[in-house]
């Protein structure tokens, strides 16, 4: 779609360039501008949450409820764990979604002791318009990119995640 300007990785990298012109700084580059993208999308991203009184975790565990199927709900155990997030981390959340009445905390029928989070009908109704706004936003960060940029992209950052989480 065309070549994009100058930006502050070209100046960083020129610096880089006068002072240690032995320096292969390739990568340098396309890693910072990874972390730039990440940094700039998120902001972007997180905008389109916060309209409707999320942040980015408490969006993360209404997603999951949704996306695990009716009756949206699981152990709050294994959304910690999908989310990648301590059990502390998830009460926290989990508490103040619950405060606001999109999830609910529902005795475990298999057992007693345990307790299952559920999505309301409003955390339902919720995340069913916050997906469509947060795809069609992800689709307007990357309008800038054609079919095939966009395809090429994909089928390269998955080989670079496939490669360094194979290393994890």
């Amino acid at each position: 779609m065309g070549e994009a300007k100058s930006d502050a990785v070209d100046t960083i990298t020129a610096q880089w360039h006068h002072e240690r012109p032995d320096l292969d700084l390739e990568a340098m580059a396309i890693i910072g501008r990874l972390g730039r993208l990440s940094v700039v999308a998120g902001r972007q991203i997180e905008e389109v949450f916060a309209a409707h009184g999320l942040q980015r975790g408490e969006f993360d565990v209404v997603a999951a409820l949704r996306r695990s199927g009716a009756p949206y709900e699981l152990n709050p155990s294994v959304l910690a764990d999908t989310l990648m997030l301590s059990r502390a981390g998830m009460t926290g959340r989990l508490d103040r979604l619950e405060k606001a009445g999109l999830v609910r905390r529902i005795a475990d029928a298999g057992d007693r002791r345990a307790v299952r989070v559920a999505l309301t009908d409003r955390g339902l109704e919720l995340i069913d318009q916050l997906i469509t706004e947060h795809v069609e936003n992800e689709t307007r960060i990357l309008s800038v990119l054609s079919a095939k940029d966009r395809k090429d992209l994909d089928r390269i950052t998955r080989l670079l995640l496939a490669d360094l989480e194979r290393g994890e």
